[in-house]
């Protein structure tokens, strides 16, 4: 052994050990696969917000006494309602002939403000409009059509704003891009520069009527308004049916809307300053259904034909009320729907 190893001399042995791959830490498992899911719940609330957020046509209105919108490429791709003949007027005609739109085939969307005059008995009646429309258009031959009809133009925030006479008004018109007109006929045109402000900002939440009850519209409705119910019924602020004056509140909110599920299903809500006020609502409205119901009946028992779309509209209303809430539910058959659009 002396021989192979010297005395006093240090030997070091080296073996040669096969390498093992180092295992995956659960750490790492679990950090990856957390990731992943809080990916997941963000994705899901970005689009559960943006579908509950408003439309960005309403958003770009000014503020008003009421607002209505309708998703008019989905009550178009529901009817068809573009396949039927319309004979227009010499006027339409003129507006189709110059820029090429046809609002039964090109308008995808509409939003409304209604505001109230400060006098509604002058030559322009009680209320005045802000309009907002999304659709296909060609930008040119709409800009020199306008460029026709105007009597005075004006920029603002970059656009060029249109002042058209019609009836009697001033209609203010704003080509705000590709697929989106701005239009105002109030007497001043604070309103039409609002919406051009708006569609300016980075972020514009909308008016206060919307920010307060945009949260009261049903998911996946088509059309939908917001406002007082005196706003565009009357310039008294009340409603007369049967001859009989029916006072209604002037801090009642109304929300009306119309979806598409299986049916054709409308829903108004009245949100009440009090129980009270709410509870009378309903019962005023349970009163009214009760005498259009008779009246069926009474058509029947006279040797009449009631109207089967009229009687199954009323059986299928309902209405309820809850706190300061009064709502009111109904189906609109099929029939109904089609002699509306006749």
């Amino acid at each position: 052994m002396s021989e192979v190893f010297p005395p006093n001399e240090e030997v070091i042995i080296v073996a040669a050990v096969p390498q093992q791959e180092p295992k995956r830490s659960w750490r790492w498992l679990w950090f990856t696969l957390g990731a992943l899911a809080i990916l997941v719940v963000a994705g899901a609330v970005f689009v559960l917000l943006h579908k509950k957020s408003p439309p960005h046509a309403v958003r770009l209105l000014p503020e008003s006494d009421a607002i209505v919108y309708v998703n008019v490429a989905a009550v178009r791709a529901a009817t068809h309602f573009d396949r039927q003949p319309v004979t227009p007027d010499a006027e339409y005609q003129a507006f189709v002939s110059a820029t090429g739109i046809e609002t039964e085939r090109d308008l995808d969307e509409a939003a409304f403000a209604i505001h109230r005059l400060p006098d509604p008995f002058t030559a322009q009646g009680p209320l005045a409009y802000s309009e907002v429309f999304v659709g296909h258009f060609n930008r040119d031959h709409l800009a020199a059509y306008l460029s026709s009809q105007s009597s005075a133009t004006e920029t603002y925030a970059g656009h060029t704003i249109y002042s058209v006479p019609h009836d009697g008004r001033i209609v203010r018109v704003a080509i705000l891009g590709r697929r989106t007109i701005a239009v105002s006929n109030m007497p001043t045109p604070e309103q039409i520069h609002a919406m051009l402000d708006h569609d300016s900002a980075f972020y514009f939440s909308g008016p206060t009527l919307l920010q307060d009850h945009f949260a009261d519209v049903p998911v996946f409705s088509f059309a939908w308004g917001l406002g007082k119910i005196e706003a565009p019924l009357t310039g008294d602020g009340n409603v007369h049916l049967f001859g009989f004056r029916i006072p209604l509140p002037t801090n009642t909110v109304f929300v009306a809307s119309a979806r598409y599920i299986d049916a054709l299903h409308l829903r108004i809500e009245e949100i009440a300053p009090n129980d009270t006020v709410a509870e009378v609502s309903a019962t005023m409205a349970r009163t009214v259904l009760s005498f259009y119901s008779g009246e069926q009946k009474l058509r029947s028992t006279l040797g009449g034909s009631p109207d089967a779309d009229v009687a199954a509209l009323i059986h299928s209303a309902q209405i309820e009320q809850k706190d300061n809430r009064a709502v009111l539910t109904a189906t609109v058959p099929m029939g109904l729907l089609r002699r509306l659009r006749q």
